[in-house]
């Protein structure tokens, strides 16, 4: 098959991956409604659609927190990917300077919904956020375990952008069948940080989720001592 050819097969395969699990997000945290609109007068939806700046905060109290009026001033930040972060491309390994093709793609990874419920106690806000995606074979792929190294970071926002807390998760796709694929979630359920002074600086908080393939690789299991 020829490259071009091949970026198109896979294009549309991500295309038709992204419409089959939409339905799927809404069970990353139980009980949330699925991503939508809401209809005028009705309770907002605590599930936010990927890269929906401006969107109805949620002010729904995380597991282990107590419900306070203080939500009324600390509004739930957006949940968004950073930009350059929101694709996964694993390549066959060439030599150093061989130029990479669309026929050597093994797996290719998309972020397709986020979900996410915040609470506030005392100087804290406690997030839980919910990541659903999906890997795929490329031209070189097949069925076999990926390595999905998945950031999620709030960054406050401004002349100075400034990282108030970051995390990574290491994910462990078994990819099968015939065409080879797999969805995926994730759920952290401990996204805290201190809550700004003034309560209106909420609004430049972000969460913002990404792949990290520059993170270190899983450390190796220690070698057994021979006695």
């Amino acid at each position: 098959m020829r490259g071009g050819s091949a970026a198109t097969l896979l294009a549309l395969t991500l295309s038709a991956a992204a419409v089959s699990g939409c339905a799927s997000v809404a069970n990353l945290i139980s009980d949330s409604p699925p991503s939508q609109k809401p209809a005028a007068g009705s309770t907002p939806p605590t599930v936010a659609p990927v890269a929906a700046p401006g969107a109805t905060a949620v002010d729904t109290a995380a597991p282990g927190t107590t419900p306070t009026t203080a939500m009324d001033e600390y509004n739930c930040p957006d949940v968004t990917v950073r930009p350059g972060t929101a694709t996964l491309m694993i390549s066959t390994p060439k030599p150093a300077g061989a130029e990479l093709t669309a026929v050597d793609l093994r797996y290719q990874g998309t972020l397709v919904r986020f979900s996410r419920e915040c609470g506030v106690r005392p100087g804290f806000m406690s997030m839980k956020v919910g990541v659903y995606g999906r890997v795929i074979t490329g031209p070189a792929g097949g069925p076999g375990t990926v390595d999905v190294p998945l950031r999620i970071a709030v960054v406050q926002e401004g002349p100075e952008p400034k990282t108030v807390l970051s995390k990574l998760a290491r994910l462990s796709v078994n990819v099968a069948g015939d065409p080879a694929f797999a969805d995926f979630t994730h759920v952290d359920e401990d996204v805290t940080f201190p809550l700004p002074r003034n309560a209106p600086d909420i609004a430049n908080y972000v969460v913002y989720v990404g792949f990290d393939p520059n993170a270190a690789p899983k450390p190796a299991a220690p070698a057994r001592r021979r006695r």
